[in-house]
């Protein structure tokens, strides 16, 4: 069965929007990153939801018309249904729902990181099933066992602050701009990793805690000069603290379960060290690392239409229009167990 789904993503500050055919793969997408948060630190969650609505449908249109499709040549819509921001979420649950009742087709509504998890099958260098993935986003550290379309076991999570909110968190110390993240890996580059800073949890468990390590950087930067090069430094130590945590705890893991595929994914899956890191890892272990291309690694539409296209292709569709801000993982059930229930 051939299936042509849009997918539709507003969970936080980007509008996603994609088109991914079953056959030929994925057609066309683009992104948008909101910009007006960046004077308040943060995400704005009225200002985010204003702009989903400024930016899903003319988004669609310039899609549909570089396509040189038409709106009917849809087959199906996904739409991140969470978790996220309720009021981002609602602007791209509605749009999808009533574009779905307006030309008779069904719609499905994806959890943001069933997203996350599969964006790797968007590229040509794909994993397949069982694999371990480590998720590093924002708002989740884990280490999850995925058997299977929906079948998610989660081996260890953060405790505290995840990966991301930890740069960005780390970022806002050192003076830097918002979004952190990337300006901080930017600044590592001109540093040396010459400060040493606390692992924690290192030796135990699948569990991940990076509260402390912030902590510990803003002692650092509390004592140290306020040159450049001091910050530079900083910047460097921590994202090697961050990524050695990540490395032990992947490695430990894929060695409990036996498994020989790692999949890297979430906005700290773009992270050049830690890609690096992660690679020269797969060699010496025998391990074969997939990560989606960067643009994947952040909140997008094409992971939405993908993972949506896999569920609406096994005859599963979302009928109400719930979103859901919380959203635990491992309440995904695969299609084959949802349908069997009704």
């Amino acid at each position: 069965m051939k299936m042509r789904v849009l997918g539709i993503e507003t969970s936080c500050d980007e509008t996603g929007i994609a088109l991914y055919d079953s056959k030929n793969g994925l057609i066309a997408h683009h992104i948008f990153s909101q910009e007006s948060h960046q004077a308040y630190g943060g995400v704005v969650p009225e200002l985010a939801s204003r702009d989903h609505v400024h930016k899903v449908i003319p988004m669609i249109q310039t899609l549909l018309d570089e396509t040189q499709l038409t709106i009917n040549d849809i087959e199906g819509i996904a739409y991140t249904a969470g978790p996220g921001l309720a009021g981002a979420l609602l602007v791209g649950a509605t749009v999808a729902k009533g574009l779905a009742f307006a030309l008779n087709i069904p719609s499905i509504g994806v959890h943001h990181l069933e997203g996350h998890l599969l964006a790797p099958m968007l590229e040509e260098e794909r994993p397949c099933f069982p694999f371990l993935a480590l998720l590093v986003s924002g708002g989740h550290t884990q280490l999850i066992k995925v058997t299977a379309l929906g079948e998610y076991d989660i081996l260890g999570e953060s405790l505290d602050d995840a990966a991301g909110e930890a740069f960005d968190k780390t970022a806002k110390l050192l003076g830097l701009p918002y979004p952190g993240g990337p300006h901080l890996a930017a600044l590592a580059k001109q540093g040396t990793p010459c400060f040493k800073l606390p692992r924690p949890l290192l030796a135990h468990g699948l569990d991940f805690s990076f509260s402390g390590l912030k902590t510990a950087v803003s002692q650092l930067i509390a004592k140290s000069p306020n040159d450049e090069q001091t910050k530079a430094n900083i910047a460097a130590s921590f994202e090697q603290a961050v990524v050695d945590t990540l490395i032990v705890k992947a490695v430990r893991a894929m060695e409990q379960i036996g498994f020989d595929q790692l999949v890297i994914a979430g906005g700290v899956g773009a992270n050049l060290h830690l890609r690096q890191s992660m690679t020269a890892l797969g060699k010496e272990k025998g391990f074969q690392i997939f990560y989606p291309r960067p643009s994947f690694c952040t909140d997008n539409g094409a992971m939405i239409a993908y993972a949506g296209c896999q569920r609406l292709l096994a005859g599963e569709q979302t009928h109400d229009l719930q979103v859901r801000a919380r959203w635990p993982l491992d309440e995904l059930c695969p299609p084959a167990r949802i349908l069997n229930a009704y």
